[in-house]
């Protein structure tokens, strides 16, 4: 099925999150291919999100720094693909999505997981939450406490990433690097006699979990390190009470 959004989803946004600003992106067989127009005046028509069309499996696609610009975002539909959003945004919503590896800058609101599966992912937000999802790896600085609902296999590390314009995204998005609450996690459905969710290991190397973008992709130009000396974000262990079995 590739990564694509649906146009035709069903799904209801959440009644809170803003009215994401008109983007509209066409693919043609000319050198601009990826050409992307962007509108402020989403009155004047009606209002569409960031989309991807491609419809191939093991893609690797995202925005590169300065694309998005604090926008609302969505990924829908993607299965199989490396997503790198090297941006600061306000919101991002991941619905239907399997076997990917998502990056995500510094997001001003919610990032919100719905119906994923075998998700690997590095995240920093000011809320997080996940609705039926399984077996997700996340990689998490989060200023407020992570929230997971009918969600299983669950798998919680700090956030240890870096990418020159990393900093400065984090300003945009108003989020500090010293207030992380990724071990704190709320399970709304906790299930008697059974964990849902788990930390991982301390010496658990990022990069083994999500790779960095392909030297051959858009995205070769992006200076990316997962070492601890180098991210922005201090390493710290959490409450190890709940340490995984699985590195």
């Amino acid at each position: 099925m590739g990564c694509w959004f649906s146009k035709k989803s069903k799904r209801k946004s959440p009644e809170k999150e803003p009215t994401p600003t008109t983007v509209e992106e066409k693919r043609n067989s000319s050198s601009n291919a990826n050409n992307i127009s962007l509108s402020s005046k989403a009155t004047e028509d009606p209002p569409k999100q960031y989309s991807w069309d491609k419809r191939e499996k093991d893609a690797t696609v995202g925005r590169l720094p300065g694309k998005l610009n604090g926008q609302q975002f969505v990924i829908q539909d993607c299965e199989n693909c490396n997503i790198f959003v090297f941006d600061h945004s306000a919101t991002i919503t991941i619905d239907d999505c399997t076997n990917c590896c998502i990056v995500m800058g510094p997001v001003k609101g919610s990032v919100f997981f719905r119906d994923c599966k075998d998700i690997r992912c590095v995240v920093a937000c000011q809320q997080f939450r996940t609705r039926d999802c399984k077996k997700m790896e996340v990689f998490l600085c989060c200023a407020t406490q992570p929230i997971i609902e009918a969600s299983t296999g669950m798998k919680f590390g700090c956030f240890q990433y870096y990418y020159p314009e990393l900093a400065f995204h984090f300003k945009d998005a108003g989020l500090s690097i010293f207030n992380n609450n990724w071990s704190n996690v709320h399970d709304f459905t906790p299930v008697s006699g059974e964990t849902n969710w788990s930390l991982l290991a301390e010496d658990t190397v990022v990069l083994d979990h999500v790779p960095a973008p392909d030297p051959e992709s858009e995205f070769k130009s992006v200076r990316v390190s997962a070492e601890a000396s180098r991210s922005i974000v201090p390493m710290t262990k959490g409450g190890r009470r709940k340490d995984s079995d699985e590195s």
